[in-house]
Formats: C-alpha cells, sequence, structure tokens
C-alpha cells in the first residue's frame, strides 16, 4: 500500500473516532511531525535524488460532506487553523473559490466552515476552495494559499428510471423457449463507484410464464414454448428495476412492454363448404363469372394468401379458376359456351393451396383443401342459329330478274324448335338489287346486273323466330358477280398520230393497244385488223402484233398536207371471246413537215386545232366571248368618266360649226398644259412643233407657216381673223381626227399658287365687273370671255 493510500486511510479514521475530517488532519499533522520547523520526510526520486518535503505551519487536502443534509442548523464541514494564530484575533482566515460566500461560509475569526445550503451530489459531487490566513492589520498573507477540496458523499436518493416507457416488441408465434424479445435498460444516477447505490437488478413482475427477464443484462426472452397468434396475439410484460442490488430498502423503477406475436404460416387454407352448387343461363357470355368459392386461413398477410385450380372436371376446358388477391377468393370464370341442348350439368373438383409455404410447419400436414362444384345450366330463349357464320354465292351478270342465286338456312337451337323467317338487312342493300324468300332462305335477284360497275355485293341476312320476332341473328352473304363477255374493246388512250410529208412506204407511224372492261379467265386476246370499207383505198395499213398490241404502217410513199391534211384510219378490234365483240375505232392522222430524221416541224393548223380537240364553231365562239367582254369593259370605263366629269359643252346648239370652246377656268400657271394661250396674245405666232394631245400621229409632219392675216377694220376683226386662223390650221392638220374641227380643252390643271383669276368669278356676284384695267383691246376680249369663259387676267 503506497503512502497516500495510507495517508487517506489514517484521515478516514481520524474522522471517524474525532467527529470530523479536519479534525482527522489535525491528529494526522500531529502524527507525522506537520508542524512548522519539525523535520519533514525524506525520499529519493527516480534518478537517485534525495527529496525533501517544504513544511508548512497548517495544511489539509479535502473534506466530506454528506448530500441532502436535513439538519435545522447549518451542516458542519470542518475548521481550518494556522500556526501562527495565537488566539488574540490577530489572524482573519479568508475563504475563496466554488460556492465560497453562498453554500460554504468561513468564520474568519475562528477559521470555521459551515454548509448553508442541502447539497445534491447528483448535480455537483465536489467543490473547489482556496483558503489563507492573513494578519488582520495589515492584510499580509501569514501563510501561502493552500487549494482544498469538498466532496460530498453519496447517499441512495435516486430510483432507477428506465430509457423508454413503454417498450415494444414483437417476436414469432410459435418460437422456442429462450428466443429473445427485447432488451430493457434502466439508470441509476447515483455514484455507480461508491456502495451499491446505483448497482440496478432486474426483475419481472407480470408475464409469467410466457417471458422470462436476465436480472443483470434486462434481456426478456421466452419461457414458453407453443405460443399461438391464433390464440392470443398480444401480451403486456411489467418489468421492475431495483438498486441496492436488490436489497431491502433498494429503491425501485418498473416499466411495461407490449410483446405481439408475429405471424407464421403454421395454419392451411379451408373450404367454408366441401360441395358448392351455382346455376348459370346457357346465354353468359365468355369471361363472365359463374360464381365464387371461398376458403379461410388463419393466418393473416401473405400467408394467408391462396391460389384455386381445377384438378377435375367432366367438361375439360369449360370452366377456369381467377384467385382474387384482395378477398382472396376463387372466381369460377367460363371458358367456352354453354349449351342445354347438349350438356345442362357440370362437376367440378377444386382444391386451395398456401402460396407461401413454411418448411418448418409442412411437416404438419399439406397446407391444401379440396371442395366440389356442381353448375346447373339453365335454358335461354336463343335466337336462330345459322348452318355457316357466312355464305358465299356466284351469279352471272347476264341473269334476269327473280333468277335465285343461293340459299341460307337457320334454325331454332331451342327445344321448342321454334319457326324462322328470313328477312334482307336494307342498310346493306340500300339498292335494292337482292331479295330473300321469307320461308325457304332463297336469295333472288330485284333486277339486272353489271359486274363491270360492282363486282361484289355484301349484304347481310337476318333470321328471326316467328314467336319472338325480337330474337333475331344476322349472317353475312358475300355475292360475286360473274363475267359475261359484253363489252367490246376500245383503244386504251386518245392517239394523236402524225405523218410526215416525206415519209416511207411501209413505215410504222403509232403502235395501239386496247382495253376491255370485261375479265375473261384466261385473259384478254385482242385481234386488230383494218376496217374493210377502207381496205381498198386506204393511205394506211394495221399490222396485229399478236400481243395485244399492232402498228400503224403508210402504204405509200410522201403524203401531202396541201392536197390533205387530216387522214381516219378505221380500225376493227376484237375480243375473241365467245361471243365475239368487236368495235371500230378511229385514228385520226395528221400530215405534218418534218426534218430528214423524222421530227416534226410544222403542221396544218386545221390539224392543230384537231389535235387540240377543238372546231372551228368552238373557236369562233370563244372569239366573240372574248369581244363582248372588250366591250363591257370599254363601255363600264365610259361610263365612269362620264360621272366624273361633266360634258365641256352643255349648250344644245348645233356644234358641227367650226367653233373652239374655251369653257376651261383654268389653273393659273400649270394651265400652259390645257392650251397655248400665246396665241391670243401675238395671233402672229408661230406654233413650233405643237402636236395634238388627243392622237398619237403616225408620221409626224413639220410644221406649217402661214402669213398673217391683216387686221380687219371692223371692231371684231380681230377676233374674226383669230377664228378664221385656227380653222385654217385644224383644216390644214393631216393629224386630226376623222371628225368636225371641234377642239376641246379639258385639262383643267393643278390649280396656281396665286389662286385663280378667272372672270368667271366674277359672273356670280352682283353687279358689273369692271374691266377699265385691261388694255386697248380690252372691250373685244371682254365679250370674247363672256362668249367663252375665258380667263381675261391671262390675256
Amino acid at each position: 500500500m503506497d503512502r497516500r493510500s495510507v495517508c487517506v486511510l489514517m484521515v478516514l479514521w481520524a474522522a471517524a473516532h474525532l467527529g470530523s475530517p479536519a479534525d482527522g488532519f489535525r491528529a494526522l499533522r500531529r502524527t507525522t511531525g506537520g508542524r512548522k520547523g519539525s523535520p519533514g520526510l525524506t525520499g529519493q526520486d527516480a534518478n537517485g535524488v534525495p527529496l525533501r518535503r517544504a513544511k508548512r505551519g497548517w495544511m489539509w487536502n479535502q473534506f466530506f460532506l454528506l448530500e441532502e443534509y436535513t439538519g435545522t442548523d447549518m451542516q458542519y464541514v470542518g475548521k481550518l487553523h494556522s500556526d501562527s494564530d495565537r488566539g488574540d484575533g490577530s489572524v482573519k482566515y479568508v475563504l475563496t473559490g466554488e460556492g465560497a460566500g453562498t453554500l460554504f461560509k468561513i468564520d474568519e475569526n475562528s477559521g470555521d466552515i459551515h454548509a448553508t445550503k442541502r447539497l445534491d451530489r447528483e448535480e455537483k459531487a465536489f467543490y473547489i476552495l482556496h483558503a489563507k490566513a492573513v494578519d488582520r492589520q495589515t492584510n499580509e498573507a501569514l501563510e501561502g494559499e493552500s487549494e482544498f477540496i469538498i466532496k460530498i458523499h453519496d447517499i441512495n436518493d435516486n430510483a432507477p428510471r428506465f430509457t423508454r416507457d413503454p417498450y415494444s416488441a414483437r417476436v414469432p408465434e410459435m418460437s422456442d423457449i429462450g428466443t429473445s424479445v427485447i432488451q430493457v435498460t434502466a439508470i441509476d444516477a447515483d455514484d455507480a463507484t461508491y456502495g451499491n447505490s446505483a448497482k440496478v437488478v432486474y426483475s419481472i413482475l407480470q408475464g409469467q410464464p410466457y417471458f422470462s427477464v436476465d436480472p443483470e443484462t434486462g434481456l426478456i426472452k421466452t419461457a414458453l414454448s407453443g405460443m399461438d397468434r391464433e390464440v392470443k396475439e398480444n401480451y403486456l410484460v411489467v418489468i421492475q428495476a431495483k438498486d441496492m442490488a436488490g436489497q431491502m430498502g433498494g429503491l425501485s423503477g418498473t416499466a411495461t412492454v407490449s410483446v405481439t406475436l408475429a405471424d407464421v404460416n403454421d395454419n392451411p387454407p379451408r373450404f367454408t363448404k366441401t360441395l358448392y352448387e351455382f346455376r348459370v343461363p346457357e346465354s353468359r357470355e365468355l369471361g363472365g363469372s359463374v360464381g365464387v368459392i371461398r376458403a379461410v386461413d388463419a393466418d393473416i398477410g401473405q400467408n394467408a394468401e391462396m391460389d384455386y385450380r381445377i384438378i377435375g372436371s367432366d367438361g375439360p376446358g369449360m370452366f377456369d379458376i381467377v384467385s382474387n388477391r384482395s378477398t382472396q377468393d376463387g372466381v369460377i370464370v367460363l371458358r367456352k359456351p354453354l349449351d342445354f341442348e347438349k350438356k345442362r350439368q357440370y362437376s367440378l373438383r377444386v382444391q386451395v393451396e398456401n402460396v407461401h409455404i413454411n418448411p418448418r410447419f409442412y411437416k404438419m400436414g399439406p397446407f391444401r383443401d379440396e371442395a366440389s362444384v356442381r353448375i346447373t345450366v339453365e335454358d335461354v330463349d336463343e335466337p336462330p342459329l345459322f348452318e355457316r357464320p357466312s355464305y358465299v354465292m356466284e351469279v352471272r351478270e347476264d341473269a334476269g330478274r327473280n333468277a335465285i342465286i343461293g340459299s341460307v338456312s337457320a334454325s331454332d337451337p331451342d327445344d321448342k324448335r321454334s319457326l324462322v323467317r328470313y328477312s334482307i338487312d336494307r342498310r346493306t342493300d340500300m339498292d335494292r338489287v337482292f331479295d330473300i324468300h321469307a320461308g325457304n332462305g332463297s336469295v333472288y335477284l330485284l333486277r339486272e346486273l353489271d359486274r363491270e360497275e360492282n363486282a361484289w355485293h355484301n349484304i347481310s341476312v337476318i333470321a328471326s323466330e316467328f314467336n319472338n320476332p325480337r330474337l333475331i341473328s344476322r349472317a353475312p352473304v358475300y355475292i360475286r358477280v360473274l363475267d359475261v363477255n359484253d363489252n367490246a374493246p376500245t383503244f386504251a388512250t386518245n392517239y394523236e398520230t402524225f405523218v410526215c410529208e416525206n415519209a416511207k412506204a411501209n413505215q410504222r407511224i403509232q403502235t395501239v393497244s386496247a382495253t376491255d372492261p370485261d375479265e375473261p379467265i384466261g385473259g384478254h386476246r385482242f385481234i386488230f385488223s383494218l376496217a374493210p370499207e377502207a381496205a381498198g383505198k386506204a393511205n394506211f395499213s394495221v399490222r396485229d402484233n399478236k400481243d395485244n398490241t399492232a402498228w400503224i404502217l403508210t402504204r405509200r410513199n410522201g403524203y401531202s398536207s396541201l392536197q390533205r391534211s387530216v387522214h381516219h384510219v378505221p380500225v376493227v378490234i376484237s375480243d375473241g371471246e365467245i361471243p365475239t365483240l368487236s368495235s371500230t375505232s378511229t385514228l385520226t392522222v395528221r400530215v405534218c413537215t418534218c426534218d430528214r430524221e423524222g421530227n416534226m416541224k410544222l403542221c396544218n393548223p386545221e390539224a392543230l386545232t384537231a389535235r387540240a380537240g377543238l372546231s372551228t364553231g368552238a373557236l369562233v365562239a370563244i372569239l366573240l366571248c372574248v369581244i363582248i367582254l372588250l366591250m363591257i369593259v370599254v363601255l363600264f370605263a365610259a361610263l365612269r368618266r362620264q360621272r366624273k366629269k361633266e360634258p365641256l359643252i352643255i349648250s344644245k346648239e348645233d356644234v358641227r360649226d367650226n367653233v373652239v370652246s374655251y369653257n376651261d377656268e383654268g389653273g393659273g400657271e400649270e394651265d400652259t398644259q390645257a392650251f397655248d394661250i400665246g396665241t391670243l396674245r401675238n395671233p402672229e405666232a408661230i406654233e413650233d412643233g405643237k402636236q395634238r394631245r388627243d392622237i398619237v400621229p403616225e408620221t409626224f409632219y413639220p410644221p406649217v407657216r402661214r402669213p398673217a392675216l391683216p387686221p380687219s377694220r371692223d371692231n371684231n376683226g380681230d377676233v374674226r381673223d383669230f377664228i378664221s386662223q385656227r380653222l385654217q390650221d385644224n383644216d390644214s392638220d393631216p393629224t386630226a381626227p376623222p371628225y368636225d374641227s371641234l377642239a376641246t380643252y379639258a385639262y383643267e390643271g393643278n390649280g396656281s399658287v396665286a389662286e385663280s383669276l378667272s372672270s368667271l368669278e366674277s359672273a356670280t356676284t352682283e353687279g358689273d365687273q369692271d374691266y377699265n384695267y385691261l388694255s386697248e383691246w380690252g372691250p373685244r376680249f371682254k365679250k370674247l370671255a363672256d362668249m367663252y369663259g375665258g380667263d381675261d387676267s391671262d390675256s
């Protein structure tokens, strides 16, 4: 035993005999020479160097204090004393550290330490404090500061607590003894290193004899074999945890454990009946349900899943069983049609078996069961039944009306054997080509047939019972129309053939073929020949190639388009059937000019017209239509122009005289586009290069210069001279139009920046206009302005 352990034991012994740990330390200090100046203990370190303990005047290292003190006075911890204390009150003891001044208080005169509150070791197990002795007057330390520990002695004041409450666990049913279920754990807050206050022992208070618990580990196990979930599924187990190693006076806690037995497949399925009976009408559709059989299984979940199957039947393939996974039922379904008249009852042997088999329990017996099923077929009034699902008939296209082409047959499958009536579904024969005898089912024609129009006819025949017409059935009838040679062959297409003027004899100009709507069994065999009536004077010949084609050949050298631009070659085409039918097709050959290689260069217009397929009358009609349309367009344009512009001459006087009208107001400076006003200013002016605007001359003529007329002596001589000059110009103008010399000036112009200065505006105002501002020609031109509406400002 080392020195420290010896010191601790001596302190504890002293405390036990002297009443407090402090007294034990003081006694220990006296026994070991702990006074100041006394010789100390010596020793050596690991290197052999002598050790010497420094002497102190006072020492301690720890005090002990019981937790949960219940006394009325403060609990005494211990006493501090220094050798420097002479008892005259000059020494003051000071305490610092954890809890100093609050949990622990020291008497500064005597050095006694007390605990002021109840302490709990589970909250804090020890406290570290510092103590020193100082001079009361100078407050100087008499001893060096020392550290000591106050440890809280544990008492058994905490009961064990389980980590969970309640617990839940599952264990398979039928488990062997000792199968682990769950482990529980309890924790005690007391000091596990001191005494037995924290040593927990487990025991079972409820749950015997089914379960047991390990007292040290808390592991719960099964204690009984053969626990059956179907008998009892849930168990409640109560476990106790007690400290002090289970001794008297220990504290305890409990927890509940809910144990559920998990299902295993230890039960076979069982039918609820040994014999199942069902009745089903013979009209039940395929795939329809006949009946439901049910088996029960005490297990649950996938352990209760079952499969049904038929293991024996007197109607193989008639029925089947489908397992319903949601309800675990077996549904018997129909796989073949039922017939009351053929078989009225069926017997089945069915079996049910678990899907998931547990080999551990298979030794208890097969996990399956068997039962019998009896199915009775009920009679139903059924519609007539045709002997065949469909019929195919053939008829020649030359068959006459009311000709019978075939028959259908249906009978009542019921025992009463009702008579059957036949009819045609008119929705399939809207043209009413066929009909049927209501009593015997013979199909006949209502009108003649044409194979080339329709080679097949698909109709539907209805059979109904006389006693119950609502019960009907249908059968399709496919009628094929057989071909008869009733169509003559013709050209396969419209041939456009030409012959060159420089053609040689026996030269091929066209290859022709034929077509025939008929369809002979061996295929077509066409024969081509030239019509007999054209054989003597024909310019062309026909050569049959024996392959349903023929060549058109020239019979002479050279053809003239001037003599004859178009030739017609009649070709006879026979089909070679019995009876033989033939037709004459005319081939039109036009004569064209060709080059040396035989390429067409030019053809007669008549031939071109014939090629285009238009006659002369058709071309004339088209030309007339075009002319009429043009006239309508011109008339429409003229009417629009007439509505837009007022007539320039509104006077009803005869305008056949040589009159030039100037009733245009003018557009100011831009009015020069209408007429040359310079002539009025100077009658002797010459219009160089001036051309008419109303026509486009074919030939430009040089302007003609004429001498000016001598002025007249009367007052109106200048006006007369001007008019005469204009008349002469118009009469001698080679570009004038072929109508009277009526010159119109219908161009108004676009207006002038200075606005209009026309005298027409003055005519609308009251009073006479003052023309004194005019020149010496004023009175004459005033009269002219009044007559023609001229603009005197321009003159």
